[in-house]
């Protein structure tokens, strides 16, 4: 139990049901759905429309998504990949041919083709009861009546990294009056409405097909991309086995490569031969051991994972016990390591939500734009948003993580999914780009080493290994901080919050659900 006296907040307890966003109108939204009728699928979808909305930085209907599925909390967890392709015409030798040394980070050839719309009406159709429509009227709402801005939105919005008056279109829609709104302003999105609208109507063919692909694609050829229609409307989904590890008794499942979820689950596999929960959960000893942990863990996520249907990705020897072993042996729990490869972990702006419905159907959902508002593309009469997520491949012809045609780049938003004995027991998620994984082990560890609930374990201070430093949130305490020193990191306070996540604990005993909602984002985890 926390201690009452110090500033936070305690975790959400219900019976029925359980919805955990980053934004208060998605939560809401999702409750909604679920007592009018709808499942945990219904709402997570409904959730993610809302914040595709009111969260425009961080996620779109022009953005990417992952999910982590599991019926009744019972049996096997299904993955969906709503993850994007690059378009037919990315060869790696046109971007070379034409002086490209990297992908950019915005523009057109930072686009591949969105996933998020064909995965929505998928996974509707296949596990929802309420169908697309539904899921899109409070967004549709929000967007042709207004929504107020919260503060964690105006904040990203402001961030001095996304130039929004380099498109004139973003600059028309996102900086209203020449800047961006401020916390407490109301905005609109009348053109995002009547997107919505179409594709209310006439599900993913509202949004791969006709006028608003004809809208998103002449604008991303006119600056110069490769995107065709034919790419629009090949677009579509898949079902994928998730990857897992074991630990401490607990299975953790993650998305498979192209996604970055199992380098979480190679940092829990180093961390398991340690005696985590011997250590003062917030001193140097256990910060240096997930630091270490992480790095390497890395370094396999930045050699290896790609695009599975592209290039073989040796998922099984990653996760063994004697990879784990190795790894974990060249660990000094009193010394940095120095030969590492540095690490440039970008930072991303993304929704997870985390849903539990009265039949315990568990949703693990992640939606996202990348970066603050993604490529800074946006089309003209759809107000779509246009994610970043090209900027991930490299033009090594090398890399497994070459661009190629209808390839999909390695991704960072990850869901993750928790079970024991053969049921959920928390879908879970922390957002933040490169941080996730780190994310992830800080939350399950909290939890399943230091005994924290939920909301206690997300809670707690965070630090992450990015471009030679250690990022520690000034939460982490001085003397923390001059141990990490004194075992050789250098040590640096980070410009934002590092990540912010959600998730619902199941108690199949009790027949409780337990929600917890980030405090470094504006939402709040809700249920009845």
């Amino acid at each position: 139990m926390r201690d009452f006296q110090f500033p936070g907040r305690s975790p959400i307890r219900a019976t029925e049901a359980m919805a955990a966003t980053s934004h208060p109108l998605s939560t809401l939204a999702a409750i909604d759905m679920l007592r009018s009728g709808g499942n945990a699928m219904d709402a997570a979808v409904c959730a993610a429309a809302v914040q595709a909305v009111v969260e425009p930085q961080s996620t779109g209907i022009g953005g990417d998504c992952f999910v982590l599925y599991c019926p009744n909390g019972q049996g096997d967890v299904l993955a969906f990949n709503g993850s994007g392709r690059a378009p037919e015409a990315a060869t790696v030798d046109w971007y070379l041919d034409n002086g490209f040394s990297e992908l950019p980070k915005q523009g057109p050839h930072a686009v591949t083709v969105p996933g998020a719309v064909d995965a929505w009406c998928r996974l509707l159709d296949d596990h929802g009861r309420k169908g697309i429509a539904a899921a899109l009227t409070p967004a549709i709402r929000y967007a042709e009546n207004g929504y107020v801005v919260h503060d964690r939105v105006a904040f990203d919005w402001k961030d001095p990294e996304t130039d929004l008056s380099l498109d004139e279109v973003a600059a028309r829609i996102f900086l209203p009056g020449g800047k961006p709104p401020t916390a407490g302003d109301v905005h609109r999105q009348p053109e995002l409405a009547e997107t919505l609208r179409i594709i209310a109507k006439s599900g993913r063919a509202g949004f791969y097909e006709g006028a608003v692909a004809e809208d998103i694609v002449g604008r991303l050829r006119r600056l110069g991309g490769l995107h065709t229609l034919d790419d629009f409307a090949a677009t579509k989904g898949d079902y994928k086995t998730p990857v897992g590890t074991s630990y401490r008794g607990y299975g953790i499942h993650q998305m498979p490569p192209n996604n970055q979820g199992l380098t979480a689950l190679l940092m829990l596999n180093v961390l398991s031969g340690f005696e985590l929960g011997a250590l003062d959960p917030n001193g140097a000893e256990r910060l240096h051991l997930e630091i270490e942990a992480g790095r390497l863990a890395y370094r396999d996520r930045d050699d290896l994972l790609c695009d599975q249907d592209h290039v073989a990705v040796p998922v099984q020897a990653l996760l063994s016990a004697a990879h784990a072993n190795r790894l974990r042996g060249v660990i000094d729990p009193e010394r940095a390591m120095t030969e590492l490869p540095r690490l440039e972990l970008p930072g991303s702006d993304t929704v997870y939500i985390s849903v539990v419905d009265r039949d315990r159907n568990a949703v693990s959902f992640i939606n996202s734009n990348y970066y603050s508002f993604g490529s800074g593309v946006v089309g003209p009469k759809t107000g779509v948003v246009l994610q970043n997520r090209g900027t991930s491949f490299r033009l090594d012809p090398m890399h497994p993580n070459c661009i190629a045609p209808g390839k999909r780049p390695l991704h960072t938003i990850m869901p993750g999914m928790m079970t024991k004995d053969g049921r959920a027991v928390m879908p879970f998620g922390v957002m933040g780009g490169g941080y996730q994984p780190f994310g992830h082990v800080r939350l399950l560890t909290n939890m399943i080493d230091f005994g924290m609930d939920p909301q206690q374990a997300i809670d707690a201070a965070r630090v992450f290994y990015n471009q030679d430093v250690v990022e520690a949130e000034r939460g982490v305490r001085v003397d923390a901080v001059e141990g990490l020193r004194r075992r050789g990191h250098q040590v640096a306070e980070p410009r934002h919050p590092l990540g912010g996540g959600q998730a619902v604990l199941i108690d199949w005993e009790k027949g409780t659900l337990t929600g917890a909602s980030d405090p470094r984002k504006d939402g709040l985890a809700l249920g009845y």
